[in-house]
């Protein structure tokens, strides 16, 4: 599904607003937010309130690593986390008694090693069902999944089935032989691991299934979902093992340098990712065919595409993987124009693509984001702490951009107004002429009344919650993705409220 916009033929100023909400955040008994009925009813809340955007993180089978949905086992497979119970059981997959006895799981936060524990074996015994009992139209829909993603599928399938045979090692821990798997050993394997990797199966094929059925809901309510593309991969996944030539990594899969940003608004001492870097000319030489593939398989599953760290492709920050920070990284350059084209040249002139254009951004960044006419972004939380900003809705010099009020790395609008300086909160309160008893909603509202084509906002603003509501706290590990909102909070009288503010300002 794609929005109207504004173009010579059709001269009306299209604009459009939505919320930035992941769906671990939404409401659900089973301990994360995940496709079912919670998720279900926040897309009947944005059609309420006369939203056209839902904004999403990356839904990858997230890592060990801090539960960052930026660093998963693969950019092309799913989250099983996110796959709900109950549409299991509707689908005749688990029976009513295997959902009783749930833990007493935090309504408002994650634990996701206790969510593992408890969605596992219902994982499993619903895959028993399929393999045993299943509706002939089901197999036959999960053959067919597995052919048509047969690409990806097979390499992360076998990934997360070693992954398993070695006790959860990351594969440079892996003996030689798995590391560099022949195509003997490789068919040794895959016959050796056939129930894990089927099983593996099974959960994509139910995670995309499920996904699908969610997107089409919101779809038909005039609701366009916007993805998140991160632009570096993790380290420990299927990506790097199988396409080993398409990274700065040894034939042991370590790198000499890994990526990384340097001190900026969010850290002095800049972060240091620890992703693997991308070997260019190689990727050059195959007609970035894997970006291709990854930027078609993402828009098969959403309707637009965030580009997280858009820099990046200009120039990105290159760090000694012995660096204690990533002070002493140097820019590198990145492949630029060629990749976009190439892309185009696939995928269609019009990409629906938006490029989180934050950081250090020079002149050569802003060149390559505007050559594709690629929306950039306008933090609204970055305008106020010194003078004149680029990011005050009146300094904005283009109606192509969308306007945050802040993003999953930004503390909660409430957070920030509470933590920031008196200079800054004084700023304003002059700037909103408000008393900031609702500070949130002030935001929103400058937000919507911008000339920006298109409006997001957390759903921590919506809700006028603190700090302890925040996301992601860049450069730490603890505490991140799991905040959530429970059940009943968003309503029909906060709807009417924001269709109203949405519609005098004319989106």
């Amino acid at each position: 599904m794609r929005l109207k916009v504004t173009t010579a033929d059709d001269p009306v100023n299209y604009r459009y607003s939505g919320v930035l909400a992941h769906p671990t955040s939404f409401p659900s008994p089973y301990g994360i937010g995940d496709f079912g009925k919670g998720a279900y009813e926040f897309i009947d809340f944005l059609a309420e309130a006369g939203q056209h955007l839902w904004q999403i993180l990356p839904m990858v089978p997230i890592t060990s690593c801090g539960n960052s949905p930026y660093q998963g086992y693969s950019v092309f497979a799913g989250e099983p986390l996110l796959i709900s119970p109950e549409y299991l059981q509707k689908e005749g997959l688990l029976t009513l008694e295997d959902l009783q006895n749930i833990p007493d799981f935090d309504p408002g936060r994650t634990d996701y090693n206790r969510v593992r524990e408890y969605k596992d074996p219902l994982y499993r015994k619903a895959y028993e069902t399929f393999t045993g009992s299943a509706r002939p139209e089901l197999k036959k829909a999960c053959e067919d999944f597995r052919k048509d993603n047969e690409d990806w599928l097979s390499d992360y399938c076998l990934y997360m089935a070693l992954k398993e045979e070695q006790d959860g090692l990351p594969w440079t821990e892996w003996p030689d032989t798995l590391r560099n798997l022949s195509r003997e050993n490789r068919l040794f394997w895959e016959k050796e691991l056939h129930e894990s990797i089927s099983y593996q199966t099974f959960l994509q094929f139910i995670f995309y299934t499920q996904w699908h059925a969610l997107k089409k809901y919101a779809n038909d309510r005039g609701i366009a979902v916007i993805g998140d593309i991160p632009i570096f991969v993790s380290p420990d996944g299927a990506d790097v093992w199988a396409n080993r030539k398409l990274f700065q990594v040894d034939t042991k899969g370590y790198p000499s340098a890994v990526a990384g940003v340097p001190p900026d608004y969010f850290s002095a001492t800049g972060q240091k990712w620890g992703n693997p870097l991308y070997n260019w000319k190689e990727h050059k030489k195959e007609g970035y065919r894997w970006w291709i593939e990854r930027v078609r398989r993402q828009l098969d599953q959403v309707d637009y595409v965030r580009i997280d760290h858009f820099r990046g492709f200009e120039a990105y920050w290159e760090v000694p993987v012995d660096a204690e920070n990533a002070i002493t990284g140097e820019w590198k350059k990145g492949p630029g124009a060629d990749l976009f084209l190439a892309i185009q040249k696939e995928l269609g002139e019009d990409l629906p693509i938006f490029a989180e254009d934050l950081g250090i951004i020079t002149p050569e960044v802003e060149a390559l984001r505007d050559q594709f006419n690629f929306p950039g972004m306008r933090v609204l939380q970055f305008a106020f702490e010194g003078g004149e900003s680029s990011f005050l809705p009146h300094q904005f010099n283009t109606r192509n951009c969308i306007c945050y009020t802040g993003t999953h790395d930004n503390d909660t609008s409430a957070g920030w107004y509470q933590h920031t300086s008196d200079y800054a909160r004084d700023k304003v309160r002059r700037y909103m002429n408000t008393d900031a008893s609702s500070i949130s909603w002030d935001f929103i509202r400058i937000c919507l009344g911008s000339i920006a084509r298109y409006a997001i906002f957390p759903v921590q603003d919506l809700l006028k919650v603190g700090s302890e509501a925040r996301m992601n706290t860049p450069g730490t590990a603890e505490r991140n993705w799991e905040w959530r909102f429970r059940q009943g909070e968003l309503n029909s009288g906060m709807a009417r409220g924001l269709r109203q503010m949405t519609e005098l300002f004319g989106r």
